[in-house]
């Protein structure tokens, strides 16, 4: 590892307007088909996104991963508030389980917490994003409404240096995710 918690050999940098199709392709390997590359565009054509927290990793000059933090609202009866969301990561299947992937979140949720955002929700693996800092949400008063096939405990938050547990409510997915 790098002093900056990255693999050897390993860059992580913004997202530029060259990487697209390269994204494209990653995404869609890492997720088995089109739709979760289709959600990437569509994020980045939405007033969620958030261009500094798109951010890619090289490894030997080859872009092998890409993160992407937007916004979604966290819904407290009639009150909404913008939170920060990470969806999706994606790793080359040839890279994964080299240590990419959690560089690739560790970069973005530093980020995010430079941003001054209170914390951070996805939807994903506990034991992967657990390593990473995330718990469930649940207790911390977050739902997020999952697909049928995910355990309780893949709503998850990351808390950040401004966490306030006032924070509470119910995680509204943008209109991008309407595909999904």
């Amino acid at each position: 590892m790098t002093p900056a918690g990255e693999p050897a050999g390993v860059l992580i940098r913004p997202e530029r307007p060259g990487d697209s199709a390269d994204i494209t392709r990653v995404v869609a390997a890492a997720f088995g088909g089109p739709e979760v590359a289709r959600l990437v565009e569509d994020i980045r054509a939405s007033a969620h996104f958030v261009a500094d927290w798109s951010l890619v990793a090289e490894v030997d000059g080859e872009l092998a991963g890409h993160v992407m933090v937007s916004y979604a609202a966290l819904r407290d009866g009639a009150a909404d508030r913008r939170v920060a969301m990470l969806s999706p990561l994606a790793v080359a299947p040839h890279r994964q389980r080299r240590g990419v992937g959690s560089a690739l979140v560790r970069a973005v949720t530093a980020r995010v917490d430079a941003a001054g955002e209170p914390l951070v929700v996805l939807e994903g693996s506990p034991a992967f994003y657990g390593r990473l800092g995330f718990e469930h949400s649940v207790p911390l008063g977050i739902v997020i409404n999952l697909p049928e096939w995910a355990p309780p405990e893949a709503a998850q938050v990351r808390r950040l240096a401004r966490y306030d547990p006032a924070v509470r409510g119910t995680v509204v997915y943008p209109p991008a995710f309407d595909g999904l």
